[in-house]
C-alpha cells in the first residue's frame, strides 16, 4: 500500500477491479483515507437497496469513513444498465474537472469498468416482448441454445460461460438484425481513458480468494443475510436484474424449503466461487495493460 501511495498522482482517478472477496473496497477506503476522494461504486448488484449485507457493500462505519456514491441507490424493480451507470459516473468526472472531489472508482463488474475505461456500444433497448422471449428460452433450453444462434463474431467474444451476457447478445442480434459485435466494433470513445487514470487491477490467488469466499458468506449468514432476503420474497423475481445477488436464489430456495439450509450455503458458496473465476478470466483478458496488484 504504501508503495501504491508514493507514486499516485492525488489529481488522477482511480479505477480498482477486482473478483469478489478480493478487498479492492477496503483499497479504495485506503487511499480516500491517505489522500482525499470520493469512493465511487463500480458494481452491478451493490446500487441496489435490498442488498446491503449480501452484496458486500460498504458497511455504514466504512462510509462514514470517507464519502461514498452510487451505492444502495435503486430500488429493487427499477431499470438500470452500464449505460444508466456511465451518465452518474460521467457527473461525478464533470464534478471533479470543476474542482471536486478525485473520484475512486471500485468494483467487480469488468463490463462496467471496460466500458468506462474503453467506451460503450449505444445499442437500442430491447422490446419487453423479446427480452421476455429471451427469458423464457434461457429458462427451458439453457443459454447454449441462445449461444448456437449468435452470428459468428459475437459468438467469439461473448463470454460464453455467463448466461446473461450471452442472452445479452442474443437479444441485441434478435431486436436490432445486427450482432453484439458489430454494435461493439462502433463503440464511441471512452469517458475516462486508460491513460488519464490510475488503474489497478488485483490479481488474487484462486485458493487464497476461495477461502475468502467462504468464510465472507460464513459472515453474511451471521451479519443478516438470510432477513434480508427475506424481506424480497414477496417481490421475488429470479429472472430481474437485483435478483442476481450471489447467494440469493439459494437462499429463497431455503425460506421456501425447497432445500436445507446447509445445501443452500454449500451452493451459494460454490456460486460465489465460480463467478469469481468469471470476474479472474475478464480481467485477466480485458485489462492486461492495468497495474497488477497480487494478493495475497
Amino acid at each position: 500500500m504504501r508503495d501504491i501511495l508514493e507514486n499516485l498522482d492525488p489529481s488522477r482517478p482511480v479505477v480498482i477491479g477486482g473478483a469478489t472477496a478480493s478487498g479492492k473496497s477496503a483499497l479504495a477506503l485506503q487511499i480516500a483515507q491517505a489522500q482525499g476522494g470520493v469512493v465511487v461504486n463500480a458494481d452491478a448488484l451493490q446500487i441496489w437497496d435490498c442488498w446491503r449485507v449480501l452484496s458486500a457493500r460498504p458497511s455504514p462505519e466504512e462510509v462514514a469513513q470517507a464519502p461514498h456514491l452510487l451505492y444502495g441507490h435503486k430500488h429493487c424493480g427499477e431499470s438500470y444498465s452500464v449505460g444508466h451507470w456511465l451518465r452518474e459516473v460521467g457527473d461525478i468526472l464533470a464534478a471533479h474537472q470543476a474542482g471536486g472531489p478525485r473520484p475512486i472508482i471500485v468494483g467487480g463488474t469488468g463490463l462496467y469498468l471496460s466500458a468506462l475505461t474503453e467506451g460503450l456500444a449505444e445499442i437500442p433497448p430491447t422490446p419487453e416482448a423479446i427480452r421476455a422471449e429471451a427469458n423464457r428460452r434461457r429458462e427451458t433450453e439453457g443459454h447454449a441454445a441462445l449461444l448456437a444462434e449468435l452470428d459468428a463474431a459475437s459468438a467469439a467474444r461473448v463470454d460464453r460461460l455467463n448466461p446473461v451476457r450471452v442472452q445479452r447478445a442474443w437479444e441485441v442480434l434478435r431486436a436490432t438484425g445486427r450482432g453484439l459485435a458489430a454494435w461493439q466494433d462502433e463503440t464511441p470513445p471512452a469517458l475516462l481513458p486508460r491513460d488519464q487514470a490510475s488503474c489497478f487491477v488485483i490479481d488474487a490467488e484462486r485458493d487464497w480468494l476461495a477461502e475468502r469466499i467462504d468464510r465472507r458468506f460464513d459472515l453474511m449468514l451471521e451479519q443478516g443475510a438470510l432477513e434480508e432476503t427475506r424481506a424480497v420474497l414477496p417481490v421475488w423475481d429470479r429472472d430481474a436484474l437485483w435478483a442476481k445477488a450471489i447467494g440469493a436464489p439459494e437462499l429463497v430456495d431455503y425460506l421456501l424449503s425447497r432445500a436445507t439450509l446447509a445445501e443452500a450455503r454449500a451452493r451459494a458458496q460454490a456460486a460465489s466461487r465460480q463467478y469469481a473465476k468469471r470476474q479472474r478470466t475478464w480481467f485477466r483478458a480485458r485489462m492486461k495493460d492495468w497495474h497488477k496488484i497480487k494478493r495475497p
